[in-house]
């Protein structure tokens, strides 16, 4: 009997992806897999119906596909999608696996559902950063997303255009746009920008990412700030002290007065965003000019960012955009779906669900397995709120 992986509508709020799409269903039967796709699943990304039936895959009302499937596929796990996501807690059973985003180091409690379902959960964000994963990092694959698309908000807000154009009405000079944070989603804002004619510059507290800001046509800011161990094992940026922030944002003022958009990218794995641009940094800026912050989930990067809204201070428009990657669902989803297949190819040995604890991969990604919570970051998590209570 083939293992079955079930592709449920996405339920969280304005969520327009889709976990897998009508091309890699295809790919995956191939391999052994089947799948069943609830009604309406991709729609909203532009994958209808008969697309999926079309690549050989089931359609099913909801109750049906977490009935039938072994694995359920989605975008966003309970963690995720706190709210409607517990309406599926009755529909799992014991020895069943889900996939996706689910929030781990800060849902911990919904964490700790899911293990008392018996459910496997995997994280997809917890994905380690080795070579042999790269095609499963769905993290990046949505950063470069949100990147891209940040830039669009921003220069659709600026009472300017981005490149330079000689006309006879004379020359227009470029905008200037500043990029805080150089990881996947900063590279990408900072190509973008480049594409659309802007000068282009970035800072990132990891003076190793100088040469990839470069490499994107953009120039490396320099801060005389110490940045020691900025870096952790994964690659990504690390918490650091107040008083280091405090030096940078004084250094950054002076960044900031010249630019006509700045995109925020800066985020540590489960915490707040580090806060680099103050009110009174704001007020610096010139009238007119447009901070983009991308890290508004998690508390944003500016002062004065309210997530999901759109902020006017002292002439400067602050955007607190939400759920970038789910504005371009076709692409997300794309991009998601070669991910999510990827990670189905690897649990998947011989038509049977494997989880192997001896493969990195897996054993990294999963946070609830047999009825517990079998990752020990996430268990003394839920021990510390425990204890809270």
């Amino acid at each position: 009997m083939p293992t079955i992986v079930g592709i449920p509508r996405e339920t969280f709020p304005g969520e327009r992806r889709v976990a897998l799409i009508p091309r890699q269903c295809e790919g995956l039967r191939k391999a052994g897999i089947e799948m069943v796709v609830e009604y309406g699943a991709g729609v909203e990304a532009g994958f209808p119906d008969d697309a999926y039936a079309a690549r050989g895959a089931r359609l099913a009302n909801r109750s049906d596909v977490f009935r039938e499937a072994h694995i359920v596929a989605q975008v966003r796990c309970l963690g995720a999608n706190p709210d409607a996501g517990r309406a599926d807690l009755e529909l799992f059973h014991a020895g069943q696996a889900v996939a996706g985003f689910g929030e781990p180091l800060t849902a911990v409690r919904e964490c700790g559902d899911l293990a008392d379902a018996g459910v496997s959960f995997f994280a997809i964000e917890l994905m380690p950063r080795i070579t042999r994963a790269q095609s499963m990092d769905a993290l990046s694959s949505m950063a470069t997303i949100s990147g891209y698309r940040a830039v669009l908000l921003g220069a659709s807000e600026l009472p300017k255009m981005f490149p330079m154009l000689m006309t006879a009405a004379g020359t227009i000079t470029p905008a200037r746009v500043f990029v805080l944070g150089a990881g996947v989603a900063g590279l990408q804002a900072a190509a973008t920008a480049r594409r659309l004619g802007a000068i282009v510059s970035a800072y990132d507290v990891r003076p190793a990412v100088k040469e990839q800001v470069e490499s994107v046509g953009a120039k490396f800011v320099t801060l005389d700030v110490d940045a020691g161990a900025s870096e952790d094992k994964g690659g990504y940026a690390k918490a650091m002290d107040e008083a280091f922030y405090r030096r940078q944002r004084e250094l950054m003022t002076e960044v900031l007065r010249e630019q006509d958009v700045v995109i925020t990218t800066a985020a540590v794995p489960g915490k707040r965003a580090p806060i680099l641009i103050t009110a009174e940094m704001v007020g610096a800026m010139c009238a007119g000019s447009v901070i983009v912050d991308i890290a508004a989930e998690r508390g944003g990067n500016c002062e004065l960012t309210t997530p999901g809204e759109t902020v006017v201070h002292h002439g400067v428009t602050i955007l607190g955009p939400l759920n970038l990657p789910s504005l371009v669902p076709y692409h997300a989803s794309q991009m998601y779906s070669c991910n999510i297949a990827a990670f189905l190819r690897l649990l998947v040995r011989d038509g049977n669900l494997a989880v192997n604890l001896d493969d990195q991969i897996i054993r990294e990604t999963l946070i609830a397995h047999e009825g517990k919570i079998v990752n020990a970051r996430i268990s003394e998590l839920l021990a510390e709120q425990a204890a809270r209570v």
